[in-house]
C-alpha cells in the first residue's frame, strides 16, 4: 500500500526505471551549475567549500547578541543571522506601549544606530556575511548595518550579506507588516535600486518559504507560493523601470528542511527548476545568475519538541542532511532546545557542530547531488513539481500574489493543511516521537536560558538619553524630508539613511512612514 507525501502524494514501495519512462535526462536535469539547475546552481557544489554555516541569533540588548555572536564566530560560524524582537519587526522603540512586554524577548532589539553599532563591535564588516531576518523594516535595518559598516572604515561595496525584505509572505504566514502591500512593493523596488547603486554585494531579498512551512505549509504549497512572491517581486522592479538581469542576480530565496529527506531533497531541486524556467522563459533573463534559485535553509523548528528535547539532535541532523543533499547555499541548524527556550551557548555550540560533523565527517561533501538519477528522487521530483505548478496556476489565475493574498488564497489553503497534520497528530496517524508515541511517564528537568525583564527599562534610557543629546531640529527636518519622498516617487532609502545617521529611531522612521502609506489590515478568508 503507498505512503503518502507530505505534499499529499502517493509513494510507491518500490520505484524503477518505468517510474521515469519518457524522461530525458537531458532536459529535466543538465549539468550541475548548468540550466535548469536541478543538480544545483555550481558546477562543484561542495566539492570545493561547503556551504555557509550560519547560526541565527539574536536576544536581549546588543551587548548580550554580540557576545553570542562572537562566541559563534571563536566555535567555527562563516556567517552570522541576526534575530530581531518583535517591536524591532514591527518598527516600534523598546518605550513604545506596544512594545511592552515584548522587548528582546525573540530576538535583539534595536532601536538606533546606537544598538546596530553595539551589536557588531569588534566584528569585521568587510569579511564577515551578515543575514538579517527582517522584513517590513528591512531598508532601515540594512542602512544602520551601512552606516556602521562606514564607521568602521568599510565601503559598502565590500559588505556582504542578506536581508529577507520579504514582507508577501508576512501577509501569508507570519503576520509582522506594518504598511499595505502596495507600498512594500515599491520599499522593495526602492531597496533593489538602492543596493544596485550602493551596496551591490548585498543580496537585497531573501523570498521566503521558511515562515509559510512553519505555519503549516506542505513542501508542494511552500515552493509554490515562495516562488509566486517571488514572481510578484520581479514584476514589481520590472515595472519600476529596472531590467531583470540589473538585480535578479541578487535575489535569493529561504527554505525549510523537515525530517522526511526524501522529499526535502525533491522539493529543491523541483524549486531550481521551476525558478530558471520562470526566469528565462518568462522574464527573458539572459544572465545564468538571473536563473539560478541560491537558497538558505533552516530546519524545522515547528517539528521541534518540548517532550524529550535531546531527541531534537536527532531530528535536526536528518533535517540538515536533507538541506544538504538537496544542495542548500548556506545553512541554520536549530538547537536542540528551542521548543522550550532561547538556545543555551552550549545547545547553540551543539547545533553548530551537527553541521560541522555533516561537512567534515561525513562523504556528503565528495560528490555533486548524490540523489541524481535516482527513480525515486526524480520521480518525486516531477511530482512535487507538477503540484507547485498547478498552485502557482491558481494564484495567477486570482491575478497574481498580491490580489491572491487580498482574497486570503494562499493563508486558506495553508490553514487546511495545518488543519489536517493536527488531526494526523492527535490521531496517531501520524508518529511524533515522545509526543504521541514512546513517551516517558515524566520528563526531566531542564533549565532554560531566560531573558532579564529589566531590558526593556533600560533600553527606553538609552532612548530617552539619545534623544536629549541629539540635534531634534536637524532630526526633525530629515524626517519631513523622507515624508515628501514617501508622497512621491524618489527612492526613499537616501533620506531615510540620512535620518538615522542623525539618531532618529527606528519606530520614529516607522511612524513617519506609516503617516504617508498607512498600515495593513488583513482581511477575510478566502
Amino acid at each position: 500500500m503507498a505512503r503518502e507525501s507530505e505534499s499529499g502524494l502517493p509513494i510507491e514501495p518500490v520505484y524503477g526505471p518505468e517510474s521515469l519512462a519518457g524522461w530525458d535526462p537531458a532536459e529535466r536535469l543538465g549539468e550541475p551549475g548548468g540550466y535548469p539547475f536541478t543538480r544545483g546552481v555550481y558546477a562543484s557544489m561542495y566539492t570545493g567549500r561547503p556551504w555557509t554555516m550560519r547560526q541565527y541569533a539574536g536576544f536581549g540588548t546588543a551587548t548580550e547578541s554580540n557576545a553570542r555572536y562572537q562566541q559563534l564566530i571563536a566555535n567555527g560560524t562563516t556567517g552570522l543571522s541576526v534575530a530581531f524582537d518583535l517591536p524591532t519587526q514591527m518598527g516600534h522603540d523598546s518605550d513604545a506601549p506596544l512594545a511592552h512586554g515584548e522587548v528582546g524577548k525573540v530576538g535583539v532589539a534595536i532601536d538606533s544606530i546606537e544598538d546596530m553599532r553595539v551589536l557588531f563591535d569588534g566584528i569585521p564588516l568587510d569579511r564577515v556575511s551578515t543575514s538579517m531576518t527582517i522584513n517590513a523594516p528591512a531598508a532601515l535595518l540594512l542602512l544602520l548595518y551601512q552606516l556602521v559598516g562606514e564607521e568602521q572604515g568599510v565601503p559598502a561595496d565590500k559588505l556582504t550579506g542578506t536581508i529577507q525584505n520579504d514582507v508577501l509572505k508576512e501577509y501569508i504566514a507570519r503576520g509582522t507588516y506594518i504598511f499595505p502591500p502596495k507600498p512594500s512593493l515599491r520599499l522593495t523596488a526602492d531597496i533593489f535600486a538602492y543596493c544596485r547603486a550602493e551596496i551591490p554585494k548585498w543580496n537585497t531579498i531573501s523570498i521566503s518559504g521558511y515562515h509559510m512551512a512553519e505555519a503549516g505549509a506542505s513542501p508542494a504549497q511552500e515552493i509554490a507560493f515562495t516562488l509566486a512572491d517571488g514572481i510578484q517581486y520581479v514584476r514589481t522592479a520590472i515595472e519600476a523601470g529596472m531590467d531583470v538581469d540589473d538585480f535578479a542576480p541578487r535575489l535569493s530565496f529561504f527554505f525549510v528542511a523537515r525530517t522526511t529527506i526524501l522529499e526535502e531533497v525533491a522539493k529543491f531541486r523541483a524549486a531550481r527548476r521551476i525558478w530558471a524556467r520562470v526566469m528565462r522563459e518568462e522574464f527573458g533573463a539572459k544572465n545564468p545568475k538571473s536563473q539560478m534559485l541560491r537558497f538558505h535553509t533552516q530546519t524545522a523548528g515547528v517539528q521541534l519538541t518540548a517532550q524529550q528535547p535531546e531527541v531534537n539532535l536527532v531530528r535536526v541532523a536528518v533535517q540538515g542532511l536533507a538541506a544538504v543533499l538537496g544542495g542548500t547555499q548556506s545553512l541554520h541548524t536549530n538547537s536542540f532546545d528551542e521548543a522550550i527556550a532561547l538556545p543555551t551557548d552550549k545547545s547553540a555550540r551543539l547545533a553548530l557542530r551537527t553541521q560541522q560533523v555533516l561537512a567534515y565527517e561525513t562523504d556528503v561533501t565528495a560528490t555533486v547531488d548524490p540523489f541524481a538519477g535516482s527513480y525515486v528522487v526524480e520521480r518525486m521530483t516531477d511530482d512535487v513539481e507538477a503540484a507547485a505548478l498547478d498552485l502557482m496556476a491558481k494564484v495567477e489565475e486570482l491575478g497574481g500574489a498580491v490580489s491572491a493574498i487580498e482574497r486570503g488564497f494562499q493563508k486558506t489553503e495553508i490553514e487546511k493543511n495545518a488543519y489536517r497534520i493536527a488531526l494526523e497528530t492527535d490521531s496517531g496517524e501520524r508518529t511524533v516521537v515522545g509526543v504521541n508515541r514512546f513517551k516517558l511517564d515524566e520528563e526531566e528537568p531542564y533549565e532554560p536560558l531566560r531573558v532579564d525583564p529589566a531590558i526593556e527599562a533600560r533600553q527606553a534610557e538609552r532612548l530617552a538619553a539619545l534623544r536629549a543629546t541629539r540635534d531634534q531640529p536637524a532630526v526633525d527636518q530629515a524626517l519631513a524630508v523622507l515624508r515628501k519622498a514617501a508622497q512621491g516617487t524618489d527612492n526613499v532609502l537616501y533620506p531615510m539613511r540620512e535620518a538615522l545617521r542623525l539618531r532618529a529611531t527606528v519606530g520614529e522612521v516607522c511612524n513617519a512612514l506609516r503617516e504617508v502609506w498607512g498600515t495593513y489590515v488583513p482581511t477575510d478568508a478566502f
